[in-house]
């Protein structure tokens, strides 16, 4: 291996070391697509995970320009096919390797801004919040499971943005108290987390629901190779997803929800398992 296969190959397990120190459950999910997606989709969690960082973590620094600043250089690494920050040279190998759309990234940046400035959301900023926060993200990972076809992509980018927004809906209900707490936010237009209820939690469980069922659609025509981990992921949301409606309006925002890992692990052997006999 040369210098310049090292230096790519140890950025790209970047990515796979804040996959696994950030997120259980993503890093177990990843393990069952076919090993060739791994880096790739290690590389764009890594990505977004810092910048996410950036908006939710570091509150005693300038959060606008750290922000502003990692997005400049994440173009710069793109244009220029290298990077100093092991996590931006590993994403930029995937953007450029599997022709990720500027865009895709650019309304992902537009989210996280808006983290800085929204605390409450209407209905045309809450939509646009999760186009850039999760469905562009589900777009990013499409075109590595496509590897090139674009009328598989095409074709599939519209489940894909539902399974992305799914995730991210559930997020938001789980998190609902400590995105609260800690940072002041409600995501749901429309609703107050003084007076969330019974009403406001159904509403916004119909939505969900929704959202997996239109993503559910496309899951059976991905590659087979990405196939079983996309509906490994869906599996555990669901079911995560069913848990969080089993509890009441009053326990979402008294208490944060939390899943121990030995359950994830647990849920996610579990659905893969069910998923190869045929059982889920």
């Amino acid at each position: 291996m040369d210098a310049k296969e090292l230096f790519n190959q140890s950025s790209l397990e970047c990515g796979k070391l804040i996959t696994q120190r950030y997120s259980t459950s993503f890093t177990l999910g990843i393990q069952t697509l076919d090993k060739k997606f791994h880096a790739p989709i290690y590389a764009i969690y890594g990505f977004v995970r810092f910048a996410d960082e950036i908006v939710d973590t570091f509150h005693e620094h300038d959060k606008a320009g750290l922000l502003a600043e990692f997005r400049q250089e994440t173009y710069k690494a793109i244009k220029t096919g290298l990077s100093l920050n092991p996590v931006l040279h590993g994403f930029q190998l995937i953007v450029n390797k599997y022709e990720i759309d500027v865009d895709l990234i650019e309304a992902f940046f537009k989210s996280m801004a808006m983290d800085l400035d929204f605390h409450t959301y209407n209905d045309s900023k809450y939509l646009e919040y999760i186009y850039g926060s999760a469905e562009v993200v589900g777009l990013m990972c499409l075109k590595v499971f496509v590897e090139g076809d674009s009328e598989m992509y095409d074709r599939l980018k519209g489940p894909a943005k539902k399974l992305g927004s799914a995730f991210q809906k559930v997020n938001f209900l789980r998190d609902i108290k400590s995105d609260f707490d800690e940072r002041g936010r409600v995501y749901f237009p429309g609703v107050s987390f003084e007076l969330f209820d019974k009403i406001a939690k159904g509403e916004i469980e119909e939505d969900i629901q929704k959202d997996f069922d239109e993503a559910m659609v496309g899951i059976a025509n991905l590659p087979d190779g990405a196939k079983l981990g996309v509906k490994v992921a869906y599996l555990y949301y669901q079911k995560l997803f069913d848990k969080i409606k089993g509890l009441s309006a009053d326990t979402i925002t008294h208490q944060r929800i939390r899943i121990p890992n030995s359950q994830k692990f647990t849920l996610l052997i579990g659905t893969y398992f069910g998923s190869k006999l045929g059982l889920s």
